[in-house]
């Protein structure tokens, strides 16, 4: 892989010469939403992406919770390492979805009870250190745990279960509490990801809010608003994984000075998910973007704007896979280093262009920002 960071420089270079391409036609057909093939676009969101994405991230959880039981009942290394399997296999589950921030997941705080973060002063890292000092049996029962905070019941409390400090006690029978904490977690992120899929699978639920926009849809009243809204998860995911995801943990160079990284602000840095997670996100949101065809929202003399975000996309989730191992040896590391900077420098390119290229070839440009949550 030594040739990466030449090849990231010819990729980045080649991105940024693309805005001219996405400019086409600018000037020679309206600004407006292609209405006719909304539904449609709406529908396969639906259809081929959120439920789909769902039923796996159920699927996931309901293996972890398999795996985390089946350590509690044989303790070893081996169980422990199938229930860290089974981690980061929902994280990668997650990390599809978890751009779907919206409907189902705004409601009963289900996003933040899935996943705290970021936990800017550790308030969720000293609760769940706090359950584990004292033993809190409290926190072994899904029902009494999922009153207890966001914060001591998602992925990072359970990531800290299995990676985080005395972490090696889970391979012995000393690690029990521990342990069945772990399987309280798994459980109620079971029960939670089970929810999500339900509430989207209702016929006559959000579903079919977004697949039937008009005067009577309380959610969308008419094409352009529901237009909006899916392309609001694209800027506000590349924005989320750009603000994040990324800066906490290295902000690239910054008035000719090299940020030195904050590995331990980073995502999942204790499972070493970070990147992974990371390229998940930026393949959900591709994925999205393909069967969707966003594209066929845009005026026809303007597709090349669908054009170069799919280069863009495919250049950030390339460069992301390739960036493996615990997070502070990434950034001290020349090469990996580059490769950080490169897709810095993309994921801000990428969120142009769905922002402003994209917004305003569908007539979302003037005075418009989803990037300021308008």
């Amino acid at each position: 892989m030594s040739h990466m960071p030449s090849l990231a420089l010819g990729l980045c270079l080649a991105a940024l010469s693309l805005p001219a391409m996405a400019q086409e036609g600018s000037a020679l057909s309206p600004r407006v939403v292609n209405e006719a093939a909304v539904p449609a676009v709406m529908a396969r969101a639906v259809d081929d992406f959120i439920i789909p994405g769902y039923r796996n991230l159920s699927d996931k959880t309901a293996l972890l919770t398999k795996a985390s039981a089946a350590l509690c009942e044989v303790p070893s290394a081996a169980s422990q390492e199938k229930a860290q399997e089974a981690f980061s296999d929902l994280v990668q589950a997650w990390s599809t979805v978890e751009i779907i921030r919206l409907g189902p997941a705004l409601e009963q705080n289900r996003f933040e009870r899935f996943l705290f973060y970021p936990d800017r002063k550790s308030t969720g890292l000293k609760q769940v250190q706090a359950i584990l000092a004292k033993g809190d049996e409290t926190a072994t029962d899904v029902a009494s745990l999922k009153g207890k905070s966001v914060a001591a019941q998602g992925l990072g409390a359970l990531e800290y279960v299995l990676y985080g400090n005395g972490s090696d006690v889970l391979a012995s029978k000393d690690g029990d509490f521990r342990c069945r904490y772990g399987v309280a977690i798994s459980q109620n992120l079971d029960a939670i990801a089970n929810e999500f899929l339900a509430e989207w699978q209702k016929p006559e639920g959000i579903q079919a809010a977004w697949k039937k926009p008009g005067p009577g849809n309380p959610q969308f009243r008419d094409s352009k608003e529901a237009a909006t809204e899916l392309l609001g998860i694209f800027v506000h995911g590349v924005e989320m994984v750009k603000d994040q995801r990324l800066k906490p943990f290295y902000a690239g160079t910054v008035d000719g000075k090299q940020d030195k990284g904050h590995p331990k602000s980073a995502i999942y840095w204790r499972s070493e998910n970070t990147m992974p997670s990371i390229a998940a996100n930026f393949r959900g949101l591709h994925t999205l973007f393909k069967v969707a065809d966003m594209e066929s929202l845009l005026p026809n003399d303007s597709r090349s704007v669908a054009g170069s975000a799919d280069f863009v996309f495919k250049s950030v989730i390339g460069i992301s896979q390739t960036i493996d191992g615990p997070i502070g040896e990434a950034i001290a590391d020349d090469k990996s280093r580059a490769k950080l900077d490169f897709l810095t420098l993309n994921t801000a390119d990428l969120l142009d262009r769905l922002n402003k290229d994209f917004g305003g070839a569908i007539g979302l440009g003037a005075g418009f920002s989803f990037a300021d949550g308008d």
